[in-house]
């Protein structure tokens, strides 16, 4: 019987790994230099802590988790986002106590039971940065810096920056009315969805990809005319840090976020030449989610993109941003006794962090140099029966064509001759 992949899950087979890992070390290195550490957390979680955190009528918990019963009955469900596993850590392991601020990041697998399509999957890969503790604006300000350096230090250039404040509780409270004022008249020509979300959640109206919704939603009051003095100030010390940082930005009173926890800041990273999937990656304050789930009164902002959206981007701009690895070494040994006294030789190099190729399937001195160029070493080490009696190894620089001799010592003498002639 063969077996094919899951529709809406991918391979990231070896030609193209090397991208993938490039970029996920690039990001670990920018969270690192704005004083962000790394969390893990389980691929699957208590469903309950995503109805409670996402919200019962939000599209990922009524239409896209992935939800099992386990055998004693209790029910999970494969993580769709990130940001309510790492409150539930949070949380549960009193990070709060260790110190008033905690800046996270986290890189990981989430699954999301949806339409496959250019940079959409049903598992995809996600980055995202939390920042708890803190109301002050300035946090704000400083996760999406983050996010805009890191997307313009991998050479991105068709960024743009899309920024809402979608208020607090009390304030979002009469923006909700006035939104259900302005669809009534408008109910019976609304999707089915939408319909429900009139009564559920109406700033969900805003965020509807059916066409005739998109059509209706003309002319509909904003969120920033609704904003109480508090939200307002705060949204206006927002705009002002990333002024000062530099970061252009845009207003859009449509951003919503798809979840229930958000409140105050709204942001999106919007890439052009990706079609109608061309968000990079948006994010949020969600100041009342900790407590929600169980915690203290404590708030946070935070941020996720996806990888798969950013690699198509980078493509998208002809972008080199990564070379595949290549060996330094590739071994080529004649002679049996060679073959087997070579082996501890050859780990030790590979202890010292030397990358060395070697294939024991041939034996010819032409197919073995044929296989060094192939792969694209370097170097070749040459070593027969004579250069093991004599303690002797040959090294090549295959760009030159200049040719050592060393001795067959632990590998230190070719890790310091590579060293200095990098």
């Amino acid at each position: 019987m063969k077996y094919n992949i899951p529709r809406g899950t991918f391979d990231i087979l070896p030609q193209t790994s090397y991208k993938w890992q490039f970029v996920m070390d690039s990001f670990r290195k920018i969270a690192a230099s704005f004083g962000y550490k790394e969390i893990t957390t389980p691929i699957f979680e208590s469903a309950d802590l995503f109805e409670r955190s996402s919200g019962e009528s939000s599209d990922v918990v009524q239409k896209e988790m992935y939800r099992f019963t386990d055998r004693k009955g209790r029910e999970f469900a494969l993580r769709p986002e990130g940001t309510a596993p790492v409150v539930r850590s949070y949380v549960e392991n009193h990070l709060d106590v260790l110190s008033s601020r905690t800046k996270l990041f986290y890189i990981g697998p989430m699954f999301r039971y949806d339409r496959p399509q250019a940079g959409r999957f049903r598992q995809f890969y996600q980055y995202g940065i939390e920042a708890i503790g803190s109301n002050n604006p300035y946090y704000d300000a400083e996760v999406i810096a983050l996010e805009m350096l890191w997307l313009n230090s991998l050479g991105l250039q068709n960024i743009r920056l899309e920024l809402n404040s979608v208020g607090c509780p009390t304030c979002s409270a009469a923006y909700d009315e006035a939104l259900r004022d302005f669809y009534r008249p408008q109910l019976p020509q609304l999707c089915p969805d939408c319909q429900k979300r009139f009564e559920q959640k109406p700033r969900r109206l805003l965020d509807c990809k059916v066409a005739s919704c998109k059509a209706l939603r003309q002319g509909a009051p904003s969120q920033l005319d609704y904003l109480d003095q508090p939200c307002a100030e705060h949204f206006a010390q927002v705009q002002a840090h990333l002024q000062a940082m530099n970061i252009p930005f845009t207003l859009n009173p449509g951003i919503v976020r798809g979840l229930d926890y958000y409140s105050h800041t709204a942001f999106e990273f919007i890439y052009e030449g990706l079609g109608a999937q061309n968000s990079l990656a948006g994010g949020g304050r969600y100041n009342g989610l900790i407590e929600q789930i169980g915690g203290k009164s404590i708030p946070a902002i935070g941020f996720a993109g996806g990888f798969e959206r950013l690699l198509l981007a980078l493509e998208n701009e002809h972008i080199d941003f990564a070379t595949c690895p290549k060996p330094q070494v590739y071994l080529i040994c004649l002679g049996e006794t060679a073959r087997t006294a070579i082996l501890p030789y050859l780990n030790s190099l590979r202890l010292w962090g030397i990358a060395i190729d070697f294939d024991p399937d041939k034996s010819s001195l032409k197919a073995q140099f044929k296989t060094a160029d192939t792969v694209g070493a370097r170097y070749a080490l040459i070593v027969g029966d004579s250069e093991i009696e004599a303690k002797q190894l040959n090294l090549k620089d295959l760009q030159s064509g200049m040719q050592i001799t060393l001795p067959l010592d632990n590998g230190q003498a070719l890790q310091q001759f590579i060293a200095q002639n990098k």
